[in-house]
């Protein structure tokens, strides 16, 4: 069975009467293992309920695009980010118009251009329509923006008419939308992921550590793995389950950390350094817990073992990347941590805004170049950090 487990399917709904099969997608994806939301226009709405869908996906239904219920009334922008796919299923002609030329005057086609994720369409509409120059014309435009088009098939339609323009059946696009994420473009490929804090006991029952969620490192692990990589998770404590696919190995201390990236490093083709590992640990571990005796009580710290400068160091070497939480000069800092720490590519983001937040910013810092990627959930970017990464080893190979 294909599996879509994790996966965040934002579905849209327009107003044709292929809309029905919404019902029957939407239980399949969850079926899957997707979470599913959906956004439909108002013209939807007279084909197939929202209760209907809500009552599928078990979530609200997005109708409007000023949505005083949602956060700070942005609800379109919170949804673009969350998605790790936008399925327009179906995709009428008058919508796919729409798209092709930018407008953003309801909640789905705003969303198409606020999100960074995959959008797929999936046409329905009249043969006539369908073959029309126009339509064939705007399908070309989105095609070329890296848009997805699946279908349509062809047969008896409900107006009567016989040809092209049937909506594909929901069993077809579940198979289309898993082919999106099983792309296998990692196989044979041996990664090494850092993830979550460290922490640096000072006693039995207290230690040093750091916010980190892990959610990025673990959103790395499943993309590679979903990508054919042999995935090695070395995590720090987390609340979080062990990815599809992802051997992991759970280490508290940074010096843990080290030793077990050190046991698996061999042969691994790829080192993303992703823990946010504590600088500096206690000189002292007292064996009893520390009492309560003054106003005041100094500890003695001593510097952590950098993770990423050691995997750097080796004499047999993967692709090493780093990432830079930072919280003012990011990218000054980022190509300072690149340089210094003699890093492949380095991603850097604020620190601040990214504690167990699902959606992450990142600028991409290589020896020669700099690119921002835009905010969206963790998955998406770390579906496009990995294709740089892809990038880099073909080049070295």
């Amino acid at each position: 069975m294909l599996s879509l487990t994790n996966k965040r399917i934002l579905l849209g709904v327009t107003g044709g009467i292929a809309a029905y099969k919404c019902a029957e997608l939407t239980r399949l994806f969850i079926k899957a293992g997707a979470e599913v939301r959906v956004a439909m226009t108002k013209a939807a709405t007279e084909f197939i309920t929202p209760l209907t869908m809500q009552a599928l996906s078990g979530n609200r239904v997005h109708l409007d695009l000023l949505d005083t219920e949602a956060e700070a009334a942005m609800g379109h922008i919170e949804l673009a980010r969350w998605a790790d796919l936008v399925l327009i299923a179906p995709a009428t002609a008058d919508f796919i118009a729409r798209m092709t030329h930018g407008q953003a005057d309801d909640i789905l086609s705003t969303l198409v251009l606020a999100t960074s994720a995959p959008v797929a369409v999936a046409p329905a509409m009249n043969q006539g329509m369908w073959s029309d120059v126009a339509t064939q014309s705007n399908l070309s435009a989105l095609r070329e923006r890296h848009y997805h088009i699946f279908g349509p098939d062809t047969g008896e339609q409900a107006c009567g008419d016989v040809g092209p323009g049937r909506m594909m059946e929901p069993e077809q696009l579940l198979q289309e939308c898993a082919g999106l994420f099983e792309t296998g473009h990692l196989a044979g490929l041996k990664f090494v992921i850092t993830g979550g804090p460290t922490r640096e006991a000072l006693d039995p029952v207290r230690f040093i550590s750091n916010h980190s969620s892990g959610k990025m490192a673990y959103a790395l692990a499943a993309e590679a793995a979903v990508a054919g990589a042999q995935v090695i998770l070395v995590s720090g404590p987390v609340h979080l389950p062990t990815p599809n696919g992802v051997t992991r190995i759970d280490v508290e201390s940074a010096i843990e950390m080290l030793q077990a990236t050190l046991d698996n490093i061999q042969a691994a083709d790829a080192f993303i350094g992703v823990a946010a590992v504590a600088d500096y640990r206690p000189q002292q571990f007292s064996a009893e817990k520390i009492k309560k005796s003054s106003d005041q009580i100094e500890l003695s710290l001593v510097k952590n073992p950098d993770i990423i400068s050691e995997i750097a160091k080796l004499k047999q070497r993967p692709l090493v990347v780093g990432f830079a939480a930072e919280t003012n000069n990011i990218v000054q800092n980022g190509r300072e941590k690149l340089k210094n720490k003699k890093l492949d590519l380095l991603f850097a983001n604020n620190a601040t805004e990214t504690f167990d937040s699902d959606t992450i910013s990142v600028t991409v810092i290589s020896p020669d170049a700099e690119d921002e990627l835009p905010t969206a959930n963790k998955n998406v970017v770390a579906r496009k950090l990995l294709q740089l990464i892809s990038e880099r080893l073909n080049n070295r190979q």
